[in-house]
């Protein structure tokens, strides 16, 4: 999937787990407009940004050429052209996206990669506990998924995050708007809830794709993956966010336990 990661093998097993625990906050990831020469709060990652080329490229392409391309992620592909793509990133190819690719055989490869990941983005696991965040509301639901989103492994809280910020940026474009010409630009009518309901199966698997029963979600199920995939997309920024207070809490406590990893992350700074 063509991730690449720092090399930590100087440190002990345990300190490595640690480390990758940490993987708390993208802030220089999350606002890219960010001016030159501001002095960047600390980030506790201290692993590179670990997001598939695949995923990276498909979502770069479709942010330039398909945010006005009507009914987006819901309109045939070329399956054929779609498997080329794929066998392409498969054998490692530098494969570059452009114009000559079609958006909707794009949209295609981005979906199929997330579906037949080995475990799916949100891992099974935790499929039951994100769940149970669409009975709750306010702050308790947004406070109980950052947390959720917190135990991920640090490629697929990387890689999730990469995803939710293109499928924002996809809806806020769904509607028509006007240049200053006066020309209208047509919107891709995928809203949050439309594109929740595409991605939430893919995104939130309760079984492996092709295993029994793996697609014979109930109702109330599949309303709930729904809903919270909404609240991703619509809240991605702050939930990925960590508070100062909490960063420096969990910085202090390291202080008293593992200095070697405070060592660590300032050297790398």
């Amino acid at each position: 999937g063509a991730m690449s990661v720092d090399s930590i093998t100087d440190l002990g097993d345990n300190t490595s787990k640690l480390l990758e625990a940490l993987q708390l906050s993208h802030p220089h990831e999350l606002d890219p407009r960010r001016s030159r020469g501001k002095k960047k709060p600390l980030s506790l990652n201290p692993i590179t940004w670990q997001v598939p080329r695949i995923v990276d490229r498909c979502c770069t392409h479709l942010e330039t050429h398909g945010l006005q391309t009507v009914g987006i992620f819901r309109v045939g592909s070329s399956k054929k052209r779609v498997q080329q793509l794929r066998e392409e990133f498969d054998q490692g190819l530098d494969v570059f996206l452009d114009e000559h690719q079609s958006v909707h055989d794009v949209a295609a490869l981005l979906k199929e990669f997330l579906r037949d990941m080995p475990d799916s983005l949100i891992p099974r696991e935790l499929y039951g506990a994100f769940l149970s965040t669409a009975t709750m509301e306010g702050p308790a639901q947004l406070d109980t998924l950052q947390l959720l989103l917190f135990l991920l492994p640090p490629c697929h809280s990387d890689t999730l995050l990469r995803l939710l910020r293109f499928l924002a940026q996809v809806a806020r474009h769904a509607e028509s708007s006007w240049d200053p010409e006066g020309h209208q630009i047509p919107g891709n009518k995928m809203t949050v809830a439309n594109l929740a309901t595409v991605f939430g199966p893919t995104i939130l698997q309760k079984e492996k794709p092709g295993e029994k029963d793996a697609s014979a979600l109930n109702f109330e199920d599949s309303a709930a993956i729904i809903l919270v995939l909404q609240r991703l997309i619509e809240h991605h920024h702050s939930l990925f966010m960590v508070s100062p207070e909490m960063q420096c809490d969990v910085l202090r406590r390291l202080f008293q336990t593992d200095p070697d990893v405070i060592e660590y992350l300032l050297r790398r700074k």
